[in-house]
């Protein structure tokens, strides 16, 4: 299969990736899209075998759901149940972050597909502000299951060429719109009552949320929401949290790379260095933590060493995907290339 890569920064750009897209998502195919967040797989969401196709593609294990973006808040509870004790704090959250980066798992409606939720009795629902992917959406009129467009615990894509490099072969169409403005997945949400647990950790912090009511943390034993797993956004040279950096000494003959969270220039120890932001900002650290350890791991080291960055706002959503990708805590043993 021959993938077509079709810009779509310029208006009349725009317009042709639309109805490119639009086209080949009514006929059932997968179609990479970006969004504020990463890029993603699409496909009708209500449709299993063009879900299937998102699994396919991506290798993804039938066990880990799918997040399902929504046309417009109408579609909200033709696709889940909102019970009666968590309406009104749903209600104002969805008021304040939609559209946005926020995923909110809710009881799921017979017309979503079993495949979409891995047989859940859930399913997790957000609304893109992102221009084209919001347009794309609208036009086709249905929800779409998105997850991100790469590998199955690969890096996530934050450019088209990203996704190109992932996916080039598997799917037929890739609307690039340029890099994406938080880099980092969305974050995901269960509300009980006047309480919100945090699933996955995100652009929206739990201090944000936690005007809204008490914030829960979970480290799910088992999956009940995408992004889940343990060994996640992993590249594919080992890679290790250190905590103690300036004790840090590579072993004999190996050839290491640093992601940086403090100011380096030169270091012995490192044949290259990315530093995540010169000015220890945090929103630019998750826009670059992507594609800075794609740019390592295509360096073919043996590691890539990683520094901390401070585990608070959105610094605790760029440890979580830190974590998984080194499937571990700080200062991990090596994981098998």
């Amino acid at each position: 299969m021959k993938t077509e890569v079709v810009p779509s920064r310029q208006v009349e750009q725009g317009v042709k990736a639309v109805s490119k897209a639009v086209a080949l998502l009514r006929k059932g195919k997968t179609v990479a899209l970006p969004t504020e967040t990463v890029y993603g797989l699409a496909a009708n969401a209500l449709n299993p075998i063009a879900v299937a196709r998102i699994f396919e593609a991506k290798e993804r294990p039938r066990f880990d759901p799918l997040i399902v973006h929504l046309p417009s808040r109408d579609w909200l509870e033709r696709v889940a149940k909102i019970d009666n004790e968590s309406r009104d704090l749903v209600e104002k959250l969805i008021a304040q972050f939609w559209p946005g980066p926020l995923t909110l798992v809710l009881g799921r409606e017979s017309i979503v597909p079993e495949i979409v939720t891995a047989g859940l009795d859930t399913v997790a629902v957000r609304i893109s502000p992102h221009e084209i992917f919001a347009e794309i959406v609208r036009a086709f009129g249905k929800p779409l299951a998105a997850p991100s467009a790469n590998r199955f615990g690969r890096i996530s894509p934050t450019t088209a060429q990203h996704v190109q490099d992932e996916l080039g072969g598997r799917i037929p169409l890739i609307v690039d719109a340029g890099p994406t403005a938080h880099g980092i997945e969305s974050t995901i949400i269960a509300v009980h009552g006047g309480g919100i647990d945090v699933l996955r950790r995100g652009p929206i912090t739990a201090e944000q949320l936690s005007i809204f009511g008490k914030i829960s943390i979970v480290t799910a034993e088992k999956v009940s929401a995408p992004g889940q797993l343990p060994s996640h956004y992993a590249p594919k040279t080992p890679l290790r949290l250190v905590e103690d950096f300036d004790s840090f000494s590579p072993k004999p003959n190996q050839h290491c790379a640093l992601l940086a969270w403090n100011a380096i220039e030169n270091d012995e120890r490192f044949i290259a260095i990315r530093n995540l932001s010169e000015r220890k900002d945090l929103r630019q650290a998750a826009a670059n933590l992507f594609r800075y350890l794609r740019d390592l791991d295509a360096l073919d080291v043996d590691l890539i060493v990683a520094e901390p960055v401070p585990d608070q706002g959105l610094g605790a959503a760029i440890m979580d995907r830190l974590r998984r990708a080194s499937q571990g805590s700080l200062d991990a043993p090596d994981r098998p290339g």
